[in-house]
């Protein structure tokens, strides 16, 4: 991949401009919505934007895990490598290539926290700032990310 994204890390979500966040509380304990976070293709089974996620690392998955995503088809490939790994409880990672110059920065934050027997609360963030060529883009880019918050909360209402 061609375009090298700027270091990040997870102090860049707080202060983002570009920014999508959603919380679904979650019928089932907080361990199961954590290995449906971590295991097989995540993601990309349900948000309709997500052709494919392919971990790049092997197991057991850390800080400095990677992996690749292909959204639309291939229209955009990220590579993005891991972060902050606390098992169970929370993980973020940031962009590191893109096949194009869209975006300067970006990172994910996924926490899952346990509320009452059975049940848990999956928040998601994700946050990016454009590059100049990028910044034309911004509310298909925003479009984009948000068209995930239903995805998620459909398919954790099913769980």
């Amino acid at each position: 991949m061609p375009f090298e994204l700027a270091a990040t890390d997870e102090d860049f979500i707080a202060q983002a401009r570009g920014k999508v966040s959603m919380s679904v509380d979650v019928a089932r304990p907080a361990e199961d919505v954590w290995q449906d976070l971590t295991t097989g293709n995540p993601m990309a089974s349900y948000c309709r934007i997500i052709s494919r996620i392919d971990w790049t690392s092997p197991r057991p998955f850390g800080v400095g895990t990677t992996r690749t995503v292909r959204v639309l088809g291939a229209m955009f490939v990220i590579d993005e490598s891991y972060v902050r790994w606390d098992e169970g409880h929370r993980k973020v990672f940031v962009g590191v290539r893109m096949n194009l110059p869209l975006i300067r920065r970006f990172a994910e934050d996924y926490v899952v926290v346990p509320i009452g027997v059975d049940r848990s609360r999956f928040t998601w963030t994700a946050a990016w700032e454009p590059t100049a060529l990028g910044r034309p883009m911004a509310p298909v880019t925003w479009a984009l990310f948000s068209s995930l918050v239903p995805d998620i909360r459909r398919h954790f209402a099913s769980l």
